[in-house]
């Protein structure tokens, strides 16, 4: 679109802009003959008769053709000037990209809904991908977060954690932009201010003043125009708490990695919190759901601890997917294989059908670094036949971006492409296949 000319970029399809030129056309001339119609019609009759007498000794077609110029320049000019008054009303960085924008947002806005659930880096990750592909997006966010900020602002000031609500409200927002960064600043000094984050204390002011964090998610979400919405799964002072095989219970989030065991069962307080209404309205009219990427007993697991969210996902026709990580999570997921993950899932959802196909990467760069053994971390196993048996769907691709130091993360890139050829084509594997690696 940047090398097409800024008038006749107008003329683009889909812009939903020319019916309504168009539309004002014909109103305006529709009015003009309402009020003649008014008047007797006597001014019909003069205008015709003098052009009439006008054109009398000019030939119909060179009369026409007159008219027709006339009408083409008029037009032009003041499609032209309502171009122009349009981009001074608003910012010229903003009016530099108008059309390429507005024919984005009428692409993305008949994208498919998709619903993506879980939290932390994972959730905000994956978000960065799919509002490329749709503006029909909402992000189900976890509440069970209590340490750093979160942790301080829930313990003083009685708030939902706002950590992983913001970083998914700012993955939805322009990252180019001043206000993104602010929303993502963190104070380094400062007594009571060290270590939270600018939008951490912005969403707490702010449920403070609208009364939840539901409506304090709604008004920050203007204030950095994103794209989609981003929800939190319940209102419920979530607390999560894990039983280890050992026996132990270990009470808090933050605490359950931090305790080095195997994790039997997780539960939280109250043991049976309400899902946001909104949630569950976003899930029945998804078409896809997606479970992951992320720490599956502290980002994704939480969130489907919430009968009703289970039991939603469970009835949906919606294409459902988890996205496995890459790596095993030390203190939560030690040994873990793929299927082991989705049994998790499985086990503490509580209903059948929540998950038709999982997204594997299947391919690590081969410095792959020695920290991550050091820590107790490992490539997670693909056992193929486990999986079987559970009647579910694998998807293997490459789906991360590594440094060169053999560091690596999902790439949003990657996983937003995979989810959309995924939908578009269905379980055709070979298909899906095909237009991935020409989109590598």
């Amino acid at each position: 679109m940047k090398n097409i000319n800024k008038y006749a970029a107008w003329l683009i399809p889909g812009l939903q802009v020319k019916r309504w030129i168009v539309l004002t056309i014909l109103g305006t001339i529709l009015l003009i003959l309402g009020i003649l119609f008014v008047f007797n019609l006597e001014p019909i009759y003069a205008i015709v008769d003098f052009l009439k007498s006008t054109f009398r000794l000019i030939n119909a077609q060179i009369a026409g053709a007159i008219f027709l110029v006339c009408g083409v320049v008029a037009l032009y000019l003041g499609s032209k000037k309502m171009n122009v008054s349009i981009l001074d009303a608003i910012s010229p960085q903003d009016s530099e990209f108008i059309l390429e924008n507005l024919y984005k947002r009428r692409k993305l806005n008949r994208g498919p809904k998709i619903v993506a659930i879980g939290g932390g880096t994972g959730l905000s990750t994956i978000l960065k991908g799919l509002k490329t592909i749709t503006n029909n997006l909402t992000a189900v966010v976890t509440v069970g977060d209590d340490g750093g900020s979160s942790g301080r602002l829930r313990d003083e000031f009685g708030v939902l954690p706002p950590g992983d609500i913001r970083n998914c409200i700012a993955a939805l927002g322009d990252e180019d932009s001043a206000i993104h960064d602010l929303f993502q600043y963190r104070f380094r000094k400062g007594t009571g201010l060290e270590g939270h984050s600018f939008g951490n204390l912005f969403l707490s002011v702010l449920c403070e003043i609208t009364g939840d964090m539901f409506n304090a998610v709604k008004e920050s979400s203007k204030v950095l125009a994103i794209r989609g919405r981003v929800l939190p799964s319940t209102l419920d002072d979530m607390r999560l708490s894990a039983e280890l095989e050992d026996g132990r219970i270990v009470n808090g989030e933050s605490n359950i990695p931090e305790a080095c065991g195997k994790i039997k069962r997780l539960f939280c307080e109250p043991e049976s919190p309400k899902a946001l209404k909104e949630v569950i309205d976003a899930l029945k009219d998804a078409d896809i759901i997606l479970m992951g990427p992320g720490s599956l007993y502290t980002s994704v697991m939480p969130n489907l601890l919430i009968d009703e969210i289970s039991k939603t996902i469970s009835k949906s026709k919606a294409h459902k997917a988890y996205v496995c990580n890459v790596m095993t999570q030390p203190g939560e997921t030690d040994n873990y294989t793929v299927s082991d993950h989705v049994k998790a899932i499985l086990k503490h959802a509580k209903y059948e059908n929540i998950i038709d196909t999982v997204f594997i990467n299947n391919e690590l760069p081969e410095n792959l670094a020695d920290k991550y053994e050091q820590a107790g971390s490992f490539p997670v196993k693909y056992d193929k036949e486990e999986l079987k048996k559970l009647n579910i769907k694998v998807i293997g691709r490459k789906l991360i971006e590594e440094d060169k130091d053999g560091f690596v993360r999902h790439s949003y890139v990657r996983l937003a492409r995979l989810i959309y050829m995924w939908y578009r084509y269905g379980y055709d594997n070979k298909k899906v296949s095909t237009k991935f690696k020409k989109g590598k």
